[in-house]
């Protein structure tokens, strides 16, 4: 089935999110209180919620999205590309550009949206954001009402599982089994947090999500038990 998809139907993507605030004083105190409530059975008796609060960036009730990278490929006869673009800024900004594109490029029946552990986290991650602020959400991420063989995503955890949901495997993991080639990590998912609010830099966050992206592209070739990408069929647009 994987292998009838055609590949130019496909957006890759990958979001990085922090927390709202660079800190949990900075909360009002119904949020502080609901946090408290919200991560209680993780934290234990181990940390108090404000010692917790580096990690409220991957729930979107306490968190918000910095940057969405996106990927798509191109063909040209014998010639293929990928090419690979980001959203950041205002998260209200990085949510309209994102849903302009998916309307704009990948609307259609045959569009699907890929990411690892995307169903569990980048999808209704990003669909929440939205919610949150009002923007009405595009139709590749309005599953009210569709039947499981009727949305329209694609999920290279789930891929990987083959039925067995008593795992999971980190998109590093499965690039080093499968012999993907990836470039030394100048930073990880818990870095992404100190890289934004105290280094401000999110140029080096835009490259860890962007190859990221890449590396989701990647696992779908090798899924499909075609040719990996070469560097020079990566393009920045």
């Amino acid at each position: 089935m994987l292998k009838r998809l055609n590949l130019e139907h496909i957006l890759f993507l990958d979001i990085e999110t922090v927390p709202q605030s660079s800190t949990f004083k900075e909360l009002d105190k119904t949020t502080q209180l609901l946090y408290e409530q919200k991560t209680k059975y993780q934290r234990k008796d181990e940390h108090t919620a404000e010692e917790f609060y580096d990690r409220a960036g991957i729930w979107a009730e306490f968190g918000k999205i910095i940057c969405i990278s996106v990927g798509y490929f191109k063909m040209q006869g014998d010639i293929r590309n990928f090419r690979v673009t980001s959203f950041h800024g205002n998260e209200i900004s990085i949510l309209k550009e994102f849903k302009v594109l998916i309307e704009s490029h990948f609307n259609k029946p045959q569009h699907v949206l890929c990411a690892h552990n995307g169903k569990e986290f980048d999808f209704p991650y990003i669909a929440r954001r939205m919610v949150i602020h009002g923007i009405e959400l595009p139709f590749k991420l309005n599953l009210f009402g569709k039947k499981p063989w009727e949305v329209p995503h694609l999920d290279t955890l789930e891929l990987w599982k083959f039925g067995d949901y008593k795992t999971f495997t980190s998109l590093k993991l499965m690039a080093h089994v499968l012999g993907i080639p990836s470039p030394k990590d100048d930073i990880d998912g818990s870095q992404v947090r100190d890289v934004y609010y105290k280094e401000n830099d999110i140029d080096r966050i835009i490259i860890y999500c962007e190859k990221d992206t890449i590396t989701v592209a990647q696992i779908i070739l090798k899924l499909r038990n075609e040719a990996l990408l070469e560097e020079d069929e990566v393009l920045s647009v």
